[in-house]
């Protein structure tokens, strides 16, 4: 009994540690180039894609070359995802004329997406990236596959920073500090 018991607490420590290892802490990471270079190849191969949006029209990453480019990825169904979006908006709105660009990717059934966008529009690019969404974000250092993942790529193109976890003012702070 004694074994039993000891063998149930050391199983159920080693399931709540892989639980809380691969849950998004909202850590927000500036990506370095020697242990990013996974993601740095995928962050090139990022500006040849191309993805449709709500309305059926082409929306291509290459037209944002040259700017500071903020991607977020999103669901509707995911309730971190939508409470940060106004502030996204009002992020974009603030800073599109300092060469600024924020674009949403969602991760979510274009027929949600287009129902959600008629009761709260944004003012930003949204990119229907559907369930490649998950694996183009864990190209991107998005290891756990966890919503909302925000990356943010230079003027030049190379990946700057991620995170996971619900954007927060402090992190757009920094965020405009990069060049």
């Amino acid at each position: 009994m004694l074994y039993g018991s000891v063998a149930a607490a050391a199983g159920l420590a080693g399931a709540a540690a892989a639980w809380w290892k691969f849950q998004p802490h909202g850590k927000n990471s500036l990506v370095p180039a020697a242990e990013e270079a996974g993601a740095d190849k995928a962050g090139d191969a990022f500006w040849n894609l191309s993805f449709d949006t709500p309305d059926g029209q082409a929306l291509a990453m290459s037209s944002f070359r040259g700017k500071m480019l903020l991607v977020n990825f999103w669901a509707t169904w995911c309730p971190p995802c939508v409470e940060e979006l106004p502030l996204l908006d009002y992020f974009y709105q603030e800073n599109k004329d300092k060469n600024w660009q924020v674009v949403g990717l969602a991760v979510d059934q274009p027929s949600a997406v287009r129902t959600w966008l008629q009761t709260q529009p944004l003012n930003f690019p949204v990119g229907m990236a559907g369930l490649a969404g998950a694996d183009l974000s864990k190209s991107l250092g998005n290891r756990a596959g966890g919503l909302p993942f925000s990356v943010v790529f230079g003027a030049s193109g190379q990946l700057l920073a991620h995170k996971l976890g619900k954007v927060l003012p402090e992190d757009l702070a920094l965020w405009l500090k990069l060049k």
